[in-house]
């Protein structure tokens, strides 16, 4: 069956198969290329007829993946112009007033698109929710800061595709009023921007944070030194003109070195502190402070303007970080004589080592560092927006690990369970995943977006609650990890 249905710039044909309806690679703005690639996104160009829709559109132009993270997710670059498009999985387009999820993908800001098998919305749609994944503009494109462009243009892509799922998804089946943002990785960080951001209001009800903070707001100077790092590469000077004159495989290249440059010397001398404490020598291009979308770091945003918080689910993973530095062979490197100067280059004051190695009495030195890292540049975050930036936070650990060998419950690991595509995951989750662990937390996101219930208490600065999803058994525990998060901030405002 071939649905068609009519949206601000024509009509679309999809797919139905099992009872879901897809419309895959729907532009929502125009191309960015040429002139358009540093501006501001604008509404998609009108089409006379019906468009097809029932292949993945384009991605923006990406790296792929290093080998051994490669090997754990694929890559994800479909070539085209066209990138600024969404997919779109419904029940029944002729249903009326469905709840809507909108998935924002990861990727560190400057990998990633909609068009990833786990991300696959037809679970979603089986049981009742509309679901749209979006693609926006990533790395040098969305966000390196240029003389002669706006700051943090990824993002106004994401408030452009919102908008248009406000004017389409009734379209879909969907209700317009009933919208809930989800993302994981740089899509959580992405959706605590978008919650604190002034020009979002009645975009979406409710706010699903996943591996994410609400920390991410880099200084505008040490933005600019990243830039001017990628112009040094390029040989041309830190402006839009003359990174509007290159191609996608120059950019590619020079943002590979200057990533690389930051994760093996994360100096905030070279790069900035607010580079290195928020990227975690992992990111070296994200949001920036604009005093417009982006008015500081989304927590201390939403302290000074709590009426902009909404209903929230954030959580992390066990062992974030983990999935950084054990397939990559850099966790060899992390013993007991370098662990204290890898600390200390992260703005840790070593000292706190101490308390997470009496936590973990069994804990080797890289489990040390991975644990302290989880929690600098993810859990700590994630609690602290929690606390200050929802109007109902539920907080959740996923901390069922993967058999694959040092990796335990690792970032992305919760999302094909989340998806309900396990079965897609093997090389992440291994070939014996749950399915009773994916039918609890997938129907918790149904849930949540349908009415804004969880199914576990809500955590605040009384009752710090925390649902761990787990198998066989999931539990919900008070205040995890207090003594250890307690240090670390301590150790942080020490340096």
């Amino acid at each position: 069956m071939e649905p068609i249905v009519t949206t601000t710039s024509g009509a679309i044909r999809g797919h139905t198969e099992a009872g879901v309806t897809r419309f895959l690679g729907v532009p929502y703005a125009a191309a960015p290329v040429g002139p358009k690639r540093f501006q501001l996104p604008e509404a998609a160009p009108a089409w006379s007829g019906v468009r097809d829709a029932t292949e993945h559109g384009a991605t923006c132009a990406q790296p792929p993946y290093p080998a051994p993270i490669h090997a754990l997710l694929g890559s994800d670059y479909i070539p085209g112009d066209e990138y600024l498009n969404a997919n779109v999985w419904t029940p029944d387009p002729a249903a009326p007033g469905l709840p809507v999820l909108v998935w924002i993908h990861g990727g560190a800001f400057v990998r990633g698109s909609n068009a990833r098998a786990i991300y696959d919305g037809t679970a979603f749609a089986r049981d009742g929710v509309v679901m749209v994944g979006i693609n926006y503009r990533l790395g040098v494109s969305g966000f390196a800061e240029l003389e002669g462009a706006p700051s943090n243009r990824g993002l106004h892509d994401q408030i452009f595709a919102l908008r248009w799922v406000r004017e389409n998804i009734a379209a879909f089946g969907g209700d317009p009023d009933n919208v809930t943002i989800f993302g994981e990785s740089a899509g959580a960080m992405s959706v605590a921007a978008l919650i604190a951001a002034p020009s979002t209001a009645g975009l979406f009800r409710r706010a699903i944070m996943q591996s994410g903070n609400g920390a991410v707001a880099a200084d505008p100077e040490d933005a600019r030194k990243v830039s001017a790092a990628l112009a040094a590469e390029l040989g041309i000077a830190p402006t839009a003109r003359d990174f509007g004159r290159l191609g996608p495989d120059q950019l590619r290249a020079a943002q590979n070195a200057v990533a690389l440059a930051v994760m093996t010397d994360p100096d905030p001398q070279r790069w900035g502190h607010s580079v290195i404490r928020l990227g975690g020598g992992i990111m070296s291009l994200f949001p920036v402070t604009d005093n417009d979308i982006v008015e500081g770091p989304p927590t201390e945003v939403l302290r000074a303007h709590p009426d902009r918080a909404v209903p929230l689910i954030a959580g992390t993973t066990a062992d974030e970080f983990r999935f950084f530095t054990v397939p990559a062979g850099l966790a060899a490197a992390i013993t007991t004589d370098t662990l204290p100067f890898v600390l200390t280059r992260y703005g840790i004051d070593p000292a706190v080592a101490q308390t997470y190695s009496a936590q973990r009495p069994d804990a080797g030195p890289a489990e040390i560092f991975n644990a302290i890292l989880t929690d600098l540049s993810f859990r700590s975050g994630t609690y602290d927006f929690a606390e200050a930036g929802a109007a109902t936070a539920h907080v959740y650990e996923f901390a069922w690990p993967t058999s694959l060998p040092g990796l335990g419950a690792c970032h992305v690991l919760e999302i094909p369970f989340v998806f309900d595509t396990i079965d897609d995951a093997h090389s992440l989750t291994g070939p014996t995943p749950p399915q009773a662990l994916a039918d609890e937390i997938h129907a918790a996101w149904v849930a949540f977006a349908t009415d804004g219930t969880t199914g576990w208490a809500p955590f605040t600065t009384e009752e710090r609650t925390v649902r761990i999803f787990d198998s066989p058994e999931s539990t919900t525990v008070t205040d995890p990890r207090a003594t250890e998060l307690a240090a670390l901030r301590e150790a942080v405002a020490a340096v």
